[in-house]
Formats: structure tokens, C-alpha cells, sequence
């Protein structure tokens, strides 16, 4: 193997055409791989995948390399015949969505120059396009408030987590009690025992959503308690939005803090027809907002917006090799307190491309596509007499729904039979459906299929074979549930498997 730079490189004036060449061996093997696979993942589950992954792949770490052109034909195909690719239709299991082109491409472009987000020095012009970008999210927010800003985030999970350790710091010397919805992602929980704060109170939920009577009692119990209120705009399972204007009267009248985890819901913004159903967003002090969910974004591209730039004060450190305070009084930004991590990638870039590219307007018109794909898929659903959908409006773009035949085995053996039909596609390699305990019309929780549509473009259409995969595998799964053969129900049941040559993808 050459020692050339030029060989090895992606920067500087002769790695772009090494990269060219590279990534040629890279979109070559993506295009072949997708078509050997031949539907939303893998058939065979997971000692199958192990098994013609590590044929491809292993050793990773040879006594003598291989080459670069080898070991991404074999690594990308590996990854790419072994994907849940959340571009193909019939992938819809969870907050996983297909990354637009321009998002992908500008990564590239990332990964190449390889800024690190914690200093001026390691990053000149993408902290520029950070500081554009986060000021653009925090604007769309909270569009009233005097000075709004957002940090980068990798997430939800993070980005919940800088909620409550800045809420935290505010409650000072505390201690802070964080109150939130039985509906709250796990990540709220984590967030609080990773700060050392009491266990969340939680709030009981009606219809997955919070309860605002029951949180107005919770609030006068804590009596004077610093308090932060945690709410969400989208919930993972069902797609809820807490009631957002009743939740701020009642923390604006117990003097608590607001913060909302929109991961999922926040993009609703960018539509004006649906920015509505975030109504008493912009009242919350902080908000979480993700782009790698409903903004098709690579992983990571999560966003933590607050009402006031004063509220990020307590992320503030000093350290001399990063931001010396005579470098910061001759001019070089301070990026260090813009994160609770150190060295971070440069993810504001394939935001900002993407924003350039397709403008709010564009945003909009692929966020309304999801949602009313989602009322249409749902609608699809109701005239299915093997099926029905959960009770009540879809959520966002989320649709829960089970097979009639389950309902009829009882609660137990029902449920069984919905975990069986959703691990049979799995392993069959041509569904990818989640699944969620959810409240039925009568008040007792069932265990649903979940459809996540976040596709920006796939048509109705293109989902519809879903449903009639949900009804043959149903009807085999209760068949056998009957006869008492309930099949492995921790592994999957059944018919699992079929040779990838038969396949097709639905």
C-alpha cells in the first residue's frame, strides 16, 4: 500500500480525487447490495445475519489489510444485504427515517474536513453555519421570545438531559423535582438519574396524554418544590401531543418550569396548516427538537432550543488550549459551552443543507406528505374487516393497529398472536413493524402493531401490502395459537424464514 497522502487522505488538495474513486466502490456496492436483499431487511433473524455478516467482514483486524477498495465492497455490503432500510416502504417499525440525498452528501463533506465543534480553530466557517443554523431553530420555536437560542444536540436522549441539568442548575440549591407523564420517553427518567435528582413524579395519562387535573394536583402536593414540568409533542408509541396551552397555565400558575421533548412532533412547525397542534410550544423554557426523526436527517441531528440565550450560562467552561480568555477577548467564538461534550462533529451541515435546499416551504410539503399518508394509511385500515385501528385520531404519523383474529383469544393469547405476526415478517425479512401497549377503546391496554410513517415521498400505495402480509401471517399465527401450538413467542413463531431467493418484497 502506498504512503502517499494522497492515497490515504479525504482532505487537503489531492484527497477529494482518492475519495471520488473510494466512494464510486462505496454507491456501486450500496445499489447491488439493496437489490440482493430484496425487501426492508434481512431474512433469517439474527444467527443468520451474524453468520453472512462475519463471512463478509471477519477478521476486521487482519495481520495484513486488504485494501481500501476490498474492505468497503465487503464491509458496505455486509451492512447494506444486512440493513432495515428505512427507505424502502415497508419499513415502519420506529423513529427511523430515510436521510434525504443532499443530507447524506453534505455528511460527506463533513466527514472529509472533519471539524471538531469545540473550538474556533478546529472549526472557522462551521461554526459560522452552526451558529446560522441553531439561530434559524430557535427562532422557528419560540418566534416571540427576545433572545432564543438552540445548541446541537446528538438527540432526544441528549438533549432531554441538558434540559434537566440546566433546570437543575436554576433550582439551585434545590432540589429540583422533575413531574412528568406516564407517556414521557425513558430518556426523562434516565436524564434524572444520571443527575442525581429524585425519581420523576409521574403524572397519569387519559388517551396517552397527560392529565392536566391530575398534573394540577401533583403541583399543589409538591407545595413549594422547585419544579420542571416535562410534556411531550409526539409521544414514541402513539404519536400523542400533551395539551400543551392547559399544561403552561398550569406551571405559569404553580411557578414551575416548562420544558417539552418534541423530538418527534417539533417539524409540525415547519407546515403552517399544522404548526397548530404544537400550540403553547413556544411558552416552554426549553425544548427538545430532532431532525434525524421528521427532518430525514443522518443520525445525529438533534436540537435543544431554549427561550433565552441566558439559560445556556451554566454550560460555560474555561479551559486555556480551547478558549483561553485572551483569545476570547481579542474575538475567537467561544464554541465550548455550546455542548456538554468536547469534540463533536459538525451536524449543523447537513441541517443547514437541507434547509437551503428545500426551504421552509419544501420542509412543509414532506411533513404534511407523512401526516396525511398517515391518516390515509390509517383510513386504510377501518375497511379492512381482518383488522382494526386503535381508537381515536392517528398520532402524527403514527397508526396502531392489530388483527381482528386476536381479539378473539382473549387477552393473553391475542397479545401472543400480534408479537408472533410482527417477529414471522421480521424474520421473513419483509415487514418492518413495531409494536406498542396501548390503551384500547375499553380501557384495557392490548398490544398493537405500529406503522411509523415517516417516508417523504412513499404513496399509500406503496404501504397497502402491509396489511394483507399482518392478515395471512395473522390468521396462521392464531390457527396455531388455537390448536395450542403457541410457537416460540420469545423468538418468533412459526413460519419464520424463507429462503431470500423466494422473497419478494411487498
Amino acid at each position: 500500500m502506498s504512503s502517499g497522502t494522497g492515497d490515504l487522505l479525504a482532505g487537503g488538495a489531492d484527497g477529494p480525487g482518492r475519495l471520488r474513486a473510494l466512494t464510486s466502490v462505496v454507491l456501486d456496492t450500496l445499489e447491488t447490495a439493496a437489490r440482493a436483499r430484496g425487501g426492508p431487511l434481512p431474512a433469517g433473524g439474527p444467527d443468520a445475519v451474524a453468520r453472512r455478516t462475519a463471512a463478509l467482514c471477519d477478521p476486521v483486524l487482519p495481520e495484513e489489510g486488504v485494501g481500501a477498495e476490498a474492505a468497503l465492497a465487503d464491509l458496505v455490503r455486509a451492512v447494506a444485504e444486512g440493513a432495515a432500510d428505512p427507505a424502502d416502504p415497508a419499513c415502519v417499525a420506529h423513529l427511523h427515517c430515510p436521510p434525504l440525498a443532499v443530507a447524506v452528501a453534505a455528511e460527506v463533506a463533513g466527514a472529509a474536513l472533519n471539524p471538531s465543534m469545540d473550538s474556533w480553530d478546529q472549526a472557522p466557517a462551521a461554526g459560522v453555519i452552526e451558529e446560522l443554523t441553531t439561530a434559524a431553530l430557535a427562532r422557528l420555536v419560540h418566534p416571540d421570545a427576545p433572545a432564543p437560542d438552540a445548541l446541537i444536540t446528538s438527540g432526544g436522549t441528549e438533549s432531554n438531559l441538558v434540559a434537566l441539568l440546566l433546570a437543575r442548575e436554576r433550582a439551585a440549591p434545590g432540589p429540583l423535582r422533575v413531574v412528568t407523564g406516564a407517556n414521557a420517553h425513558h430518556s426523562v427518567h434516565r436524564a434524572a438519574w444520571m443527575l442525581g435528582l429524585p425519581a420523576p413524579v409521574v403524572v397519569p395519562c387519559t388517551d396517552g396524554r397527560i392529565d392536566p387535573a391530575a398534573l394540577d394536583r401533583t403541583l399543589a402536593a409538591l407545595d413549594v418544590a422547585p419544579a420542571l414540568v416535562v410534556a411531550t409533542a409526539g409521544t414514541t408509541d402513539e404519536g400523542r401531543i400533551d395539551p400543551l396551552p392547559e399544561i403552561a397555565d398550569i406551571t405559569d400558575r404553580y411557578g414551575a418550569g416548562l420544558h417539552v421533548d418534541a423530538a418527534y412532533g417539533g417539524p409540525l412547525l415547519f407546515s403552517e396548516r399544522l404548526a397548530p397542534l404544537l400550540k403553547g410550544l413556544d411558552r416552554a423554557v426549553s425544548v427538545t427538537f430532532d431532525l434525524h426523526k421528521l427532518g430525514w436527517q443522518p443520525v445525529a441531528a438533534g436540537v435543544l432550543a431554549v427561550a433565552d440565550t441566558a439559560l445556556l450560562a451554566p454550560l460555560s467552561l474555561r479551559t486555556d488550549y480551547l478558549n483561553a480568555d485572551d483569545d476570547t477577548e481579542a474575538g475567537l467564538p467561544d464554541l465550548l459551552g455550546r455542548s456538554i461534550r468536547t469534540t463533536r462533529r459538525p451536524d449543523a451541515l447537513k441541517i443547514a443543507a437541507t434547509f437551503r435546499a428545500l426551504g421552509r416551504r419544501g420542509l412543509s410539503e414532506l411533513v404534511e406528505h407523512c401526516v396525511r399518508t398517515a391518516e390515509e394509511f390509517g383510513r386504510a385500515v377501518d375497511v379492512r374487516p381482518a383488522l382494526r385501528r386503535r381508537p381515536g385520531p392517528v398520532g402524527i404519523s403514527t397508526v396502531l393497529f392489530r388483527p381482528v383474529v386476536a381479539d378473539a383469544l382473549g387477552p393473553e393469547a391475542g397479545d401472543a398472536v400480534v408479537a408472533e405476526v410482527r417477529r414471522t415478517l421480521l424474520l421473513d425479512g419483509r415487514a418492518v413493524l413495531g409494536r406498542a401497549v396501548a390503551e384500547d377503546g375499553d380501557g384495557h391496554h392490548r398490544l398493537w402493531l405500529k406503522a411509523t410513517l415517516l417516508h417523504p415521498v412513499a404513496a399509500t400505495a406503496d404501504l397497502l401490502p402491509q396489511l394483507d402480509l399482518v392478515a395471512e401471517a395473522a390468521e396462521r399465527a392464531a390457527r396455531r395459537e388455537g390448536d395450542g401450538g403457541g410457537g416460540d413467542r420469545e423468538g418468533g413463531g412459526g413460519d419464520t424464514a424463507a429462503p431470500a431467493e423466494e422473497r419478494l418484497s411487498p
